[in-house]
């Protein structure tokens, strides 16, 4: 009561507009229905479909949010408030989700994946099955999560969920994807976002990375992939692998100039004049090779970028309930707590209010981080690379989209084993 009394009318109403936009990304379904209501083509119908896109919820309450801090504090303040918030991460998921989404960026990372698969000793499809969700997140410790996310993404939307009507299958690849990327970035300390909230200032190097994070990490994404795969290896070798030899090929050339651009656009992940200038001129690289280019996923980036952009309006005003609940764990708690907080929040917001929080001790630095990532699969909301993937593979689960229940349900095996990881051994 103490904590309600203290905050503005501005974090009081963030807050609860932060909830209702969680409630309502768990009825997106419901609009969806409602809009079959309405003719074709009407306005309700469209309003009550634009309702049921989950990556147009937070953008839709955050608007709401600076409309109150508009009419509130005035224009001004509001605009202020707009201003102070980091764009940098939205505005690279969209630029990394287009790159990777390129036909030469996707077969390069095809050919990496099919090499591994080829020391798997299982059907070809299985053998892809497991080196994509094991060697495809791994990548997000050097590339970045969210362009493994989109890689192995659209790799598995090519391969598995347009090849398939299992929605068992669908939801257990889902949320063994999100987990398995979530906790795939820890191997270093620059690319997952809620380690990179931190690495700096706790100074957690690579070597620390790697000999605390990392072999949990890998550990715990192997397990889960072998035993998800084991269990519908039915259904996995009853999908037809892609047939060789009738695809186009790409010239040695455009595929070093498209890795490039990707390698010097995570270089520059923290600097969003670079980033968004060397995107402009992939733009022209993509013009002059179109023949070897399939179509951009800008819509779907965009649709991303609106997500987290409003994630990060309302994870704005979030600090003055969340940093003194954090700051009151021990490290037992802190763990689960940060793994259960990690699910209604993103992570990376999580870790950063508690790296505000004095005296820390090096336990609940490990606790507050590891609970993190390992929540990180249990919403679209919970990690900055969902809402790629999501974007990527909703199409697939039919007209109602994916489930956040069913997504919640399917994560929860992996996010146990990345508790066992992290915490237990």
């Amino acid at each position: 009561m103490e904590l309600i009394q203290n905050a503005s009318a501005g974090e009081v109403m963030g807050t609860a507009l932060f909830f209702i936009a969680i409630l309502h990304t768990f009825s997106v379904k419901q609009f969806q229905h409602l809009a079959k209501g309405y003719p074709e083509g009407s306005v309700g119908e469209n309003v009550f479909h634009l309702l049921g896109e989950v990556e147009v919820v937070f953008g839709l309450w955050a608007a709401v949010l600076l409309g109150f801090l508009a009419l509130n504090q005035g224009s001004s303040e509001a605009i202020h408030y707009l201003e102070a918030r980091n764009f940098a991460e939205p505005a690279f998921v969209f630029v990394i989700m287009v790159v990777c989404g390129t036909r030469p960026v996707l077969r390069a990372a095809g050919a990496i994946i099919d090499l591994a698969a080829r020391a798997v000793p299982l059907p070809k499809t299985p053998s892809f099955f497991v080196s994509a969700l094991v060697i495809g997140p791994l990548l997000g410790s050097f590339i970045t999560e969210p362009a493994a996310m989109t890689v192995t993404a659209l790799l598995l939307l090519e391969r598995i969920f347009t090849k398939t009507d299992s929605l068992k299958l669908k939801y257990a690849t889902l949320g063994l994807l999100f987990v398995n990327v979530s906790i795939g970035g820890t191997l270093t300390p620059y690319a997952a976002p809620p380690v990179l909230m931190v690495a700096s200032q706790w100074g957690w190097d690579l070597s620390f990375m790697a000999a605390t994070f990392g072999w949990r990490a890998a550990l715990a994404i192997l397990v889960s992939t072998i035993i998800v795969t084991l269990r519908f290896r039915s259904e996995l070798a009853a999908i037809h692998p892609p047939r060789g030899g009738h695809e186009d090929p790409i010239p040695l050339w455009v595929t070093v100039l498209h890795l490039v651009f990707l390698a010097l656009v995570v270089l520059s992940s923290h600097h969003m004049a670079v980033f968004v200038g060397l995107f402009l001129f992939f733009l022209g690289v993509v013009s002059v090779t179109r023949e070897y280019q399939d179509q951009l996923r800008l819509r779907e980036g965009l649709l991303v970028a609106f997500f987290l952009s409003g994630l990060v309006v309302l994870g704005g005003v979030q600090q003055w309930w969340l940093e003194p609940l954090l700051s009151r764990m021990s490290a037992s708690v802190l763990y689960f707590g940060s793994t259960a907080l990690t699910a209604v929040t993103d992570n990376a917001a999580l870790t950063y209010l508690g790296a505000q929080v004095p005296g820390l001790s090096d336990l609940s630095k490990y606790a507050l981080v590891a609970g993190a990532v390992s929540g990180g699969g249990l919403t679209v909301i919970a990690n900055a690379p969902n809402p790629a993937g999501y974007g990527i593979l909703n199409p697939t689960f039919g007209d109602e989209g994916i489930s956040p229940l069913r997504l919640f349900l399917a994560a929860l095996p992996p996010t146990l084993m990345a508790i066992v990881c992290y915490w237990v051994i």
